[in-house]
């Protein structure tokens, strides 16, 4: 089977698979909205369960260690964890959602997908405990607790920022004699000298699909109208008629075949490419910022050889150069849970400051969306300059294969690697992206 059919990898199907589950979650979900009371009376004994989006090695002890900490407050309580990564967490929770067993407490992004769980009535409405004028509310970043705002109503709990960008290596950088790309042409012609040194410019692995979303993403806000974008998103209004979409494909596939691997990057894991990034083996990595301390963890590349820049916008762009691709990432509370103040309480918990700064520092690297949640003396300074980039974004472009509602994103993530592997035009892919659309009304 190619890597570049539609629907190709098992990975990108079962993505697909459970986008349309999630999709349609209303089938079998609750009855009547349930609204968190701020009053409610915390009933400390039984079990809380929680899908988190933190099974990696690296990254898994944080909730292990609050699940424990929270047990030595609450000695009735035992926290049950469910541990998945960022590309298993999308089949956990479709076959949660399928067979009705969603936990107490689960993952969420922003967007669309969001949005199902609280248009399916999935999800507690957390706006009288998590309000901005309420004592949680207070504690979190306004802007953070605000994306998971759906008809007026506040129904996730952010844990941590995120935004992506590019990383470098600083001693292959300066071995090829290149300099920080300033613009998207420059950052090509990075490329090609490195190419000459000898290195890999771009690792890139495309398997899982979802990473070539993040490269269309951050392109599509330097070359797409803010407002026409947000359009696009809803199914009722979108057009994807923009002449910025096709443009921005074809600089996507001018990067991807430059800068890295090309078509064959389709078959290598995202994994791959950071480990390749790691070990010295390429220039460059696209990543997330909560992946800046995985990139110097174990490998060749030392703290002070890793440098960062946000994707460098292409001449003529039409869009807003100070637009960064990005969106904080949660939890949601089970409509469904049988404790639902224990299950709130917990996670308040998890996003105390306290636990913000074991978060946000070495080895999780993960910047916490707690007021007051991080320590700069404790954190990488990669991180911490991160943060300021994120801080100064006019607006955070979310993840597309979130944003959109199922049918679309699952159109973005086949025909983005159909692109990469030659098959498909960015012309064709964004006519595929309007079917999807337009079948989505």
């Amino acid at each position: 089977m190619k890597a570049n059919t539609f629907l190709s990898t098992t990975s990108l199907a079962a993505i697909a698979t459970a986008a349309f589950v999630i999709g349609s979650v209303g089938a079998a979900s609750a009855a009547e909205p349930v609204i968190a009371g701020p009053n409610a009376t915390v009933d400390y004994s039984g079990t809380v369960s929680v899908l988190t989006k933190f099974g990696l090695q690296q990254l898994s002890p944080f909730f292990v260690d609050a699940a424990r900490d929270y047990e030595k407050l609450h000695p009735g309580v035992k926290v049950e964890l469910i541990q998945e990564s960022d590309d298993s967490v999308k089949g956990k929770t479709k076959a949660l959602v399928a067979s009705n067993s969603l936990p107490d407490v689960y993952f969420t992004w922003t967007g669309s997908w969001g949005e199902n769980f609280a248009r399916g009535n999935r999800a507690v409405d957390l706006t009288p405990v998590i309000g901005p004028d309420t004592e949680w509310g207070k504690t979190l970043a306004t802007a953070a607790v605000s994306a998971f705002q759906y008809n007026g109503k506040l129904y996730g709990i952010p844990l941590y920022l995120d935004a992506k960008f590019m990383g470098y290596n600083k001693s292959l950088f300066e071995k090829a004699g290149v300099a920080e790309p300033k613009t998207f042409e420059d950052l090509l012609s990075a490329c090609a000298a490195l190419k000459k040194s000898g290195v890999t410019p771009v690792s890139f692995g495309n398997k899982e699909g979802w990473p070539g979303v993040h490269y269309a993403g951050q392109l599509l806000a330097y070359n797409v109208p803010q407002a026409t974008l947000e359009k696009d998103f809803v199914p009722a209004t979108a057009e994807f008629a923009d002449p910025g979409y096709v443009a921005s494909l074809t600089q996507f596939k001018q990067l991807i075949d430059e800068c890295s691997d090309g078509s064959g990057t389709n078959g290598s894991s995202y994994a791959s490419a950071l480990q390749q990034f790691s070990n010295g083996k390429s220039a460059m990595y696209y990543q997330e910022i909560i992946e800046f301390d995985q990139s110097t963890a174990d490998g060749a590349l030392n703290r002070d050889d890793f440098g960062f820049f946000t994707l460098p916008v292409p001449k003529d762009a039409k869009g807003d150069p100070k637009a960064v691709e990005g969106a904080p990432e949660g939890y949601m509370i089970n409509a469904a849970s049988k404790n639902i103040p224990l299950a709130i309480d917990f996670m308040r918990f998890v996003t105390s400051a306290a636990n913000g700064k074991v978060l946000s520092a070495p080895p999780y690297g993960q910047p916490s969306a707690t007021v007051g949640g991080y320590s700069a003396e404790a954190m990488n300074p990669a991180v911490v300059d991160g943060l300021k980039v994120i801080a100064g974004a006019s607006y955070l472009m979310p993840w597309l294969d979130t944003a959109n509602p199922p049918r679309v994103a699952s159109a973005w993530l086949s025909g983005l690697q159909a692109l990469i592997g030659g098959s498909m035009t960015p012309e064709e892919v964004m006519e595929r992206v309007k079917e999807a659309a337009a079948s989505s009304k």
